[in-house]
């Protein structure tokens, strides 16, 4: 049998705030609801809009980080695979089916918060000096980004980036 392949990779925003639960061995999970917008011309040449409403849930660490930084509206990218999971339905009608997208990375990608914009309760600031998160492995993720200085916001400009004599970069960093 060959070998499959399950990447999905959505753009959009929060359709509602996560909702974090933990395991009885006190695993962090998260649940929300991605809104994915997309447009379409009709047979008369008319634009048309329609959005897909896309469940995510995210594990461990990457769950937590979600319940502190992803609010309702928040956009975001996120990276993962399509999970189809089967329960037998309480009320005895018999199996039962969902699918999601279980999530391995999700990118903030949206403008920094600021004491204005925020709701009530929330954090001011990000813990990073005011700059979007990044949700994939703190340690690696943008590491060579890092080391070349750059301290913006994405999207970059590859001309801000400059190698050790000072010349701009020919070749995307990461």
């Amino acid at each position: 049998m060959a070998r499959g392949f399950n990447k999905v990779i959505l753009m959009g925003n929060l359709a509602r705030d996560p909702e974090i639960r933990y395991t009885v061995d006190k695993r962090a999970w998260a649940r929300f609801t991605v809104a994915v917008s997309f447009a379409w011309k009709n047979k008369n040449g008319e634009f048309q809009e329609g959005t897909d409403f896309i469940p995510i849930v995210a594990w461990g660490p990457l769950a937590e980080r979600c319940g502190r930084y992803l609010r309702k509206g928040s956009a975001v990218l996120v990276e993962g695979k399509i999970k189809v999971r089967g329960y037998e339905a309480k009320d005895g009608s018999g199996k039962k089916y969902t699918t999601d997208v279980a999530a391995d990375d999700v990118q903030f990608v949206g403008p920094k918060r600021s004491a204005e914009t925020e709701e009530p309760g929330g954090p001011s600031e990000f813990a990073d000096g005011g700059r979007p998160p990044s949700f994939a492995d703190d340690a690696n993720f943008g590491k060579s980004v890092r080391e070349k200085g750059f301290t913006g916001d994405f999207p970059m400009d590859i001309s801000e980036m400059a190698d050790e004599e000072g010349t701009p970069e020919s070749d995307i960093p990461f």
